[in-house]
């Protein structure tokens, strides 16, 4: 498999005026094309900047860290990812369609190629006629599949989502995990993907990256032995609650760490 994403010895340390912050320390990995990996740990292990390094938004102190071979800089001007924050962080002036061309705009992007990536990424999640609503006329969740369409606008073939479904209700959070994995298996893509539940991590994921407290390290990586296609009642299974399992014992495993 080709390696996409590729973390050699990474530091990170922040500078504040109460000394320093040491958020990630020694991690490696190697992320494969069309994995779905999901990072898992504490509240501030570096979870979202590791995430963010990859995207170019912080900056290594130590090590390194390649994006399709290149540098997160040269990825990020490639366009060779797609991201999706906590929040949908979409435009309320602006249609679901204006939200999703917007960044298509900017790169100047033909007209005619704007309406048929807004059409085409509006399917993939299933929001298919909603183009002139506003996102105050959707609800939380469409709100968060209109973020991850105006991601896959760019046909990038990575994408990076920071705890997208976070804020949402259990009954939504499932469904817009049956609805990512079908998204997973339809277009291929390579996800990384933060998360602070078990069981999203482990119901997403072909790999799961276990994280320690702060500084971030790697306590664990998980292949997933569960198949591809995956009901929501897979969830009772033993093989299911037997990687759960694991990554409990990855976290409890995180705070035996010295700073």
């Amino acid at each position: 498999m080709t390696s996409v994403i590729s973390a050699q010895s990474l530091d990170l340390t922040f500078q504040t005026n109460d000394g320093p912050i040491h958020a990630l320390k020694d991690v490696n990995l190697e992320i494969e094309a069309g994995d779905f990996v999901s990072f898992i740990g504490p509240s501030g292990c570096g979870k979202t900047t590791f995430l963010r390094v990859m995207a170019d938004l912080e900056q290594p102190t130590g090590g390194t860290v390649t994006v399709n071979g290149v540098s997160p800089a040269e990825a990020r001007r490639a366009r060779a990812y797609g991201y999706v924050f906590q929040a949908a962080g979409l435009y309320p002036w602006r249609t679901i369609g204006g939200n999703i061309r917007l960044p298509l705009e900017i790169m100047g992007v033909p007209r005619p190629e704007q309406a048929e990536r807004v059409r085409r990424v509006l399917e993939l999640v299933d929001l298919a006629g909603f183009e002139r609503k506003f996102p105050w006329q959707l609800s939380g969740g469409m709100q968060q599949r209109a973020s991850i369409a105006r991601a896959l606008s760019f046909d990038a073939d990575i994408l990076l989502m920071d705890e997208p479904f976070g804020a949402l209700d259990e009954i939504v959070r499932d469904h817009l995990n049956e609805q990512l994995l079908k998204l997973w298996e339809r277009t291929g893509k390579t996800i990384a993907f933060v998360t602070h539940s078990i069981p999203e991590a482990v119901y997403l994921s072909s790999k799961i990256v276990v994280m320690s407290p702060r500084p971030g390290r790697i306590t664990d990586v998980i292949e997933s032995p569960l198949p591809k296609e995956r009901p929501l009642d897979i969830r009772d299974t033993p093989e299911f609650l037997e990687i759960a399992h694991r990554v409990r014992e990855g976290l409890r495993a995180g705070h035996s760490y010295d700073d």
